[in-house]
Formats: structure tokens, C-alpha cells, sequence
């Protein structure tokens, strides 16, 4: 594999990566209404899940929901409905107060956010797809095993620099305060992005 087959493949990744969907929206929220520390869990839990979908395209998964569309099917009914539930979770808890993040440090531990994170990231299995896509079309067959340990840490780091990124940026004092005062339908709108993009992805 050449060094611009390599960067044109993580461009790709990064790309997927940035393209709003359920993580973004879980992300988002999170980052604004607990703080950095659960959102960056959140990064973490999106990374290795990333990793854990490029792993799967590697060995055969996506050729598996081609030969399989059933096994599809249902990974996609029951990713759609985890994100549905989400959703329905976030628009019921809309007009609970926004935790003081000055007292309650971490409103959502470490290992929570990592669950979720990586349940919300499996919850899509059209990642498989892409990378399966991706993959396919530009890795040369007899790639050395380094080279591809090496792509998926590089994916792994791209997938959660982003979302520390977002967590960053909605996590700073303003963003917070902003979310504080438009909480009701802040998180009504979110949630049913959420569960929209669940049904969606249950039903397409």
C-alpha cells in the first residue's frame, strides 16, 4: 500500500467521521449538559468503536450483510431501535435541571460514558459498509499486518480527536449556559433527532 492510498483513506475516514449523525447528536448534548469528562469518555468509546467496525470490514462483515441481508436487517432494527430509545429517554428527561457541573464533577462516570458511547457508535452498523466500501476499493491484497494495525490506530485517532473536538467546543462555560436556558426543547429537539436517525436506520 502506497503512503497516498494510506492519507486517502484516512481523508475518507476523517470526512465520515465529521458528517453529522447519532454520536454527533449524543456527543453534543452530553459535552453541554455534563461536562467534558463524560463527553470525552464518549470520544474514547466512539474511537474504538470505529475501530472495532473497520476490524469487522476487514474480516468480511460487510461481504456478510451482502451474502446475508437478513443478518443486515437485523443488526439494523435492533441498532435503530438502541438510538430510538435513546432518543425517547433524552425528550423524557427534557425538563430535568441541568446538573451543577461545579459540584457534581462528573454527572456521568467514566465507564458509563464509555458504555454508551460504544453502544450508540454499534448501534449503526452502516460504518461496516463504508469501511467494507473503502476498503475493498483501495487496500491491495497481501497488505502487510503492520500496515493495517497501523491504519486502524490512525482511525482510532481520527474518530476520537473529532469528537474531543465537538466535546471541547460544547463543554466550554458559554455553550453550557446557553444550553441551561433552551434545556426543554434543546433536548426535545436532539432527542428526536436521535430517534429519528434510529427509525431511519431500522427502516432503510
Amino acid at each position: 500500500m502506497t503512503l497516498t492510498i494510506f492519507l486517502s483513506i484516512l481523508a475518507l475516514h476523517f470526512v465520515a467521521a465529521m458528517s453529522p449523525g447519532p454520536s454527533f447528536v449524543v456527543s453534543v448534548r452530553t459535552a453541554a449538559s455534563e461536562g467534558f469528562r463524560p463527553a470525552g469518555g464518549l470520544a474514547v468509546a466512539f474511537g474504538l468503536g470505529a475501530v472495532i467496525w473497520a476490524m469487522a470490514a476487514m474480516f468480511g462483515l460487510a461481504l456478510m450483510f451482502e451474502v446475508v441481508p437478513r443478518a443486515y436487517v437485523a443488526f439494523k432494527v435492533a441498532g435503530g431501535l438502541f438510538l430510538a430509545w435513546i432518543g425517547y429517554k433524552t425528550i423524557r428527561h427534557a425538563r430535568d435541571p441541568l446538573p451543577d457541573v461545579a459540584t457534581l464533577a462528573t454527572p456521568r462516570s467514566l465507564g458509563n460514558a464509555v458504555r454508551l458511547g460504544l453502544f450508540t457508535q454499534l448501534a449503526n452498523p452502516k460504518p461496516a459498509i463504508f469501511f467494507g466500501a473503502v476498503f475493498a476499493g483501495l487496500i491491495p491484497q497481501g497488505t502487510p499486518l503492520p500496515v493495517l494495525a497501523a491504519l486502524l490506530f490512525f482511525v482510532f485517532v481520527n474518530e476520537t480527536m473529532w469528537y474531543v473536538f465537538v466535546a471541547v467546543v460544547f463543554s466550554r462555560k458559554k455553550a453550557r449556559t446557553a444550553y441551561g436556558r433552551a434545556k426543554l426543547w434543546t433536548d426535545r429537539i436532539l432527542g428526536g433527532m436521535i430517534a429519528a436517525f434510529g427509525l431511519k436506520i431500522a427502516t432503510t
